[in-house]
This record gives structure tokens, C-alpha cells and sequence, in this order.
């Protein structure tokens, strides 16, 4: 079985049996990632924590 929404291309089809195996299969963590990834507000903020390691700008783990 798959759906697609009008706003999506023909390319985007989602077998929705073989996505309901998938996240049945997920444990806690994997779910919590998951949730994370679909959050833009959460991606932004892991964009800029990246950007900030990489400018030598984080808080070393010793001053934590």
C-alpha cells in the first residue's frame, strides 16, 4: 500500500507497511533520534552547536 500527498512528487510514495515494520522495530533511542531529525527548531540548534565546536567556541569537557 502507499500514499502520496498532493504536494509531493510521484517520487515520494511511502509503503506504509514496510515504514510500520521499520518503526516497530526502532528501539527508545532510535525514536528519540528520530524525533529529533524531524524537528527543525532542534536541527538548527545542533547546526550551530557544530559551527561553534568547529570556531573553537564550546565549553571544554573538564568545565562542564
Amino acid at each position: 500500500m502507499s500514499i502520496s500527498s498532493g504536494y509531493q512528487s510521484i517520487h515520494s510514495l511511502v509503503d506504509l507497511k514496510r515504514l510500520s515494520h521499520l518503526l516497530k522495530s526502532l528501539n527508545e533511542q532510535e525514536i528519540k533520534t528520530l524525533e529529533i531529525l524531524m524537528d527543525n527548531d532542534a536541527l538548527d540548534t545542533i547546526n550551530q552547536s557544530i559551527q561553534e565546536c568547529d570556531q573553537d567556541k564550546g565549553v571544554p569537557i573538564d568545565q562542564w
